[in-house]
């Protein structure tokens, strides 16, 4: 999805936290008393995957997406990592900009795209439930089909495919990163677009001749096996006391279908349309993946309405 050249430029910003700071990007909202949207991205992720969706919500929303703890320019904090050190780092950016539920305050929402939804659940359910209204996830969050024996790091090597592999990489230079990503089934279609592009710039460190991904795997890796088999983290969507919504996209990481979930899947886990009082209500965005949901125009109108309907009265 191509931006609008007259959107708003995010802010960089630094916000203390256990080890030192959390980057984050920031897009101010035009008038006091804006709900406050935090985006949480996914496993491998930066803030920058949200460019399409941040500018869509930007002057009628306070935006903040952080870079999580061991990616891009938050790599060089330390561990331990794991998603409840993400939802307290979550509850940092909470309070640095004053998220309170109580009576009459300002609408507050979390969003979590893959691991982030995780993250994002996690917080609203626990460390930050009080500073939270409303959860939206996007094809993340509930837990996913994991075999009970399978080996994690075989897990996700299987699930994050290419973008597991490129932590392993060294890029002579910008074009041969753009070469790489372009090959991957699903964000290859993408690499062009300038807000990708700039996902993809965000993620890297280093100088030519030598340019890597910034994520730090020791922090995937520990962080995959939360998201795959800690029963707290795969739980929390149980004990929502605020409304939530799963956006679930029809194709899978590499652009397969199904994709994470399906209305079979979603049934068995209490949500989807044929259940009658779903904890979670969720809603498929038809013609997108896991990584289009959150640069296609029907996957950014969906989450920014989500957003919308979460922050109001």
């Amino acid at each position: 999805m191509t931006p609008d050249p007259d959107a708003r430029s995010p802010e960089e910003i630094r916000v203390p936290v256990e080890g030192g700071d959390l980057a984050a990007l920031y897009w101010a909202a035009d008038a006091p008393g804006a709900p406050l949207v935090v985006l949480v991205h996914g496993i491998t992720g930066n803030a920058m995957a949200w460019g399409p969706v941040a500018a869509a919500l930007a002057g009628d929303c306070e935006v903040i997406a952080p870079d999580l703890r061991g990616r891009a320019h938050s790599a060089g904090l330390p561990g331990p990592y794991g998603l409840s050190a993400h939802a307290a780092d979550v509850a940092a950016l909470l309070d640095r900009f004053g998220a309170d539920a109580g009576a009459g305050a300002d609408a507050t929402v979390l969003v979590g795209h893959s691991m982030g939804g995780f993250v994002a659940a996690l917080a609203a359910t626990g460390i930050a439930r009080d500073l939270v209204h409303g959860l939206v996830l996007v094809d993340g969050g509930l837990p996913f089909a994991v075999p009970p024996a399978a080996d994690t790091d075989a897990m996700l090597a299987a699930f994050l495919g290419s973008s597991l592999d490129r932590l392993d990489r060294t890029f002579p230079e910008l074009p041969a990163v753009r070469a790489f990503w372009s090959e991957h089934p699903a964000v290859g279609a993408w690499v062009g677009d300038p807000a990708v592009a700039d996902f993809l710039v965000r993620d890297l460190t280093g100088v030519e001749p030598e340019l890597r991904s910034a994520v730090v795997h020791e922090a995937v890796r520990v962080d995959g096996a939360d998201m795959l088999r800690n029963e707290a983290v795969l739980e929390a969507t149980t004990d929502l006391r605020l409304p939530a919504t799963l956006l679930w996209a029809s194709r899978g990481m590499h652009g397969e279908a199904p994709g994470l979930y399906d209305e079979v899947r979603l049934a068995g886990l209490g949500v989807g349309s044929s259940v009658a009082d779903p904890h979670v209500h969720a809603r498929e965005v038809p013609d997108t993946d896991h990584w289009s949901i959150l640069w296609s125009p029907q996957g950014v109108q969906a989450i920014s309405a989500a957003v919308r309907d979460a922050a109001a009265p």
